[in-house]
């Protein structure tokens, strides 16, 4: 049969119409180009779920395969419109945090794809991730890590696809106003401390990007001057998936946030400069392994988006300063 053209995503939303958070922006680039998860945090109106929502708009168009994939998905949960046979726009899910596990990764007596393979080949958006249940938010660890949620029941085991990419947003504080100049924080240190023991140390390793989204000035709201547009942005997004896709060409993986330890080693050529910052930061900062394996992945797809082979110390450093702030 011949294969539909990708269709781009339609939205009212795009990049320009976001004023300032420019390293955001960034961060959300990267994120886009390497399929690697985000988490923003910031005190409220920041824009954190602005900027979550309009990553799709950054995101290629998808292809035939995953348009089918996404497509078996939604029509097994009877989620397909009648007159849309076929899903051609990458999936935006954001459920709210009051969701049970079983509404996330999926499950219940007659095992059916939850939240996450809803989001499969798009973006999982959780807006106030510290107020999810902690043991709702430890199901996400091993989807994010492999790509698959596997269900088990007692009649048996069932393996749904899972490969999106997650943007988080948090507050600094219960009050949401630790970070912010403008306002007093009014928590505790200790409520602080609990805010932010909600959620675990694994999880928070396996999230790529750490960003704060600081409250914009009025004076950049006022701003009517061109910023650039979720298209260019894409262009430079496209231009790295094709760079990995050539670098992956049969490879089961796609993106550089599925690299395997072994593939990093083979595809991460970096230069000494960059690899000894490397080794001071993470001895400095403690890093475990997969947060060392994470820095190199990061730090392959800054490189691919300006067209480089080598990784160079540029490279390595601005992937150095996305890492946990919350640890």
């Amino acid at each position: 049969p011949v294969r539909p053209a990708p269709v781009a995503q339609a939205t009212e939303l795009d990049m320009s119409f976001v004023r300032g958070q420019a390293p955001a922006k960034r961060a959300l680039e990267i994120a886009a180009a390497g399929r690697h998860n985000v988490l923003l945090f910031g005190p409220p109106g920041s824009g954190k779920s602005l900027l979550a929502k309009t990553m799709v708009t950054i995101l290629p168009a998808m292809t035939w395969e995953e348009s089918l994939e996404v497509t078996r998905i939604y029509s097994a949960v009877g989620l397909l419109p009648a007159e849309t046979p076929l899903v051609q726009h990458r999936p935006f899910r954001a459920p709210h945090h009051s969701a049970s596990g079983v509404a996330l990764v999926g499950g219940g007596t007659w095992p059916r794809p939850g939240e996450i393979s809803l989001a499969h080949r798009g973006v999982l958006f959780l807006d106030e991730f510290p107020e999810f249940q902690r043991s709702v938010l430890e199901n996400l660890r091993q989807p994010l890590e492999e790509g698959v949620v596997v269900v088990s029941r007692a009649a048996g085991t069932v393996q749904f696809p899972a490969q999106f990419t997650l943007v988080a947003a948090m507050n600094p504080c219960p009050c949401g106003y630790a970070t912010d100049p403008a306002r007093e924080c009014t928590c505790l240190p200790a409520q602080v401390v609990k805010y932010k023991k909600k959620i675990s140390g694994p999880l928070l390793d396996r999230i790529d990007l750490h960003i704060s989204v600081p409250r914009v000035e009025v004076t950049k709201l006022a701003d009517n001057g061109n910023a650039e547009s979720s298209a260019a942005i894409r262009s430079r997004v496209e231009a790295a998936w094709r760079r990995q896709q050539e670098r992956f060409s049969g490879l089961p993986i796609i993106a550089n946030a599925e690299m395997s330890g072994r593939q990093v080693k083979n595809f991460c050529n970096v230069q000494p400069e960059g690899l000894r910052l490397l080794h001071q930061a993470a001895d400095k900062l403690q890093m475990s392994a997969r947060s060392y394996f994470r820095v190199l992945k990061m730090s392959r797809t800054i490189a691919d988006l300006e067209g480089s082979d080598v990784i160079a110390r540029q490279h390595v450093a601005e992937a150095l300063q996305y890492r946990p702030a919350l640890e």
